[in-house]
């Protein structure tokens, strides 16, 4: 077995900064790169992908609604061709960027109120898959297990890698809980490990109602924004070692 460590990079704007890129790029094996969209700019950009090709982690696009101010959290009612337009433009600006630094997109992730509606609706879910399957066909998709975005990449013949968010609660179907919901976010460390321990243990997770959900997954993500991220990446990955499970970037698997 093998697994992926990742996290969320690049989500700042101008002087302001979110999160410690520089340490979380010495911890992690793969990066989701804000495209502009919901953060980031072109020299954030730039120093995340030299920085990540430095250290080789694979990079991956992280892309939005176009929601700045609202930091993609807010959910938008696009027309497919409109929303697919969104994404190949987050596409090509990061592919730029990382070509222009000898590095290269390996996979896609969806960010924010994006991420939450290609889970749950398949239209919308056809759209990304449509935008990333024209982009580059060989690009792999973040999903999260049994979810309409893995079912419509699965019929597109779109690689996937199922991810696992440890510092997010889970409801009965798999899906994320809105974070205006409470306990959506888990802050407590030791709670965040031991939902990590049991990934790795037998593939499982316990949903916020109480119930035992089989998931698969290639790859563990932290957000950089949550409190100790540093730290609990940190010990993410030493639990990962501890467990006799292979950490490789998701290009590796």
């Amino acid at each position: 077995m093998k697994i992926d460590l990742n996290s969320d990079l690049g989500e700042g704007y101008g002087p302001w900064t979110m999160g410690d890129d520089d340490a979380l790029l010495g911890i992690v094996t793969s990066a989701n790169v804000a495209c502009g969209y919901h953060a980031g700019d072109p020299l954030i950009m730039d120093k995340t992908v030299r920085a990540a090709r430095a250290k080789n982690v694979d990079l991956g696009a992280h892309v939005s609604f176009p929601d700045l101010a609202g930091f993609g959290r807010r959910p938008m009612r696009l027309e497919p061709r409109e929303l697919e337009m969104h994404i190949l433009y987050q596409l090509g600006a990061l592919e730029a960027i990382a070509r222009a630094n000898g590095h290269k997109i390996t996979h896609v992730n969806a960010h924010g109120a994006l991420g939450n509606i290609v889970c749950a609706e398949r239209d919308v879910a056809d759209v990304l898959v449509r935008a990333v399957r024209s982009f580059d066909p060989k690009v792999a998709l973040l999903v999260l297990s049994n979810t309409e975005l893995e079912r419509a990449a699965a019929k597109a013949g779109v690689p996937t890698h199922n991810l696992f968010l440890a510092d997010r609660a889970y409801d009965r179907t798999g899906q994320l809980v809105p974070r205006r919901l409470p306990g959506a976010v888990v802050k407590d460390k030791a709670d965040v490990l031991a939902r990590v321990a049991r990934i790795l243990t037998d593939g499982t997770i316990v949903s916020a109602e109480g119930e035992i959900l089989k998931v698969e997954v290639n790859s563990i993500l932290v957000h950089s924004d949550t409190a100790g991220a540093v730290e609990l990446a940190r010990s993410i990955r030493g639990l990962i070692a501890e467990s006799g499970v292979d950490l490789a970037p998701l290009s590796a698997q």
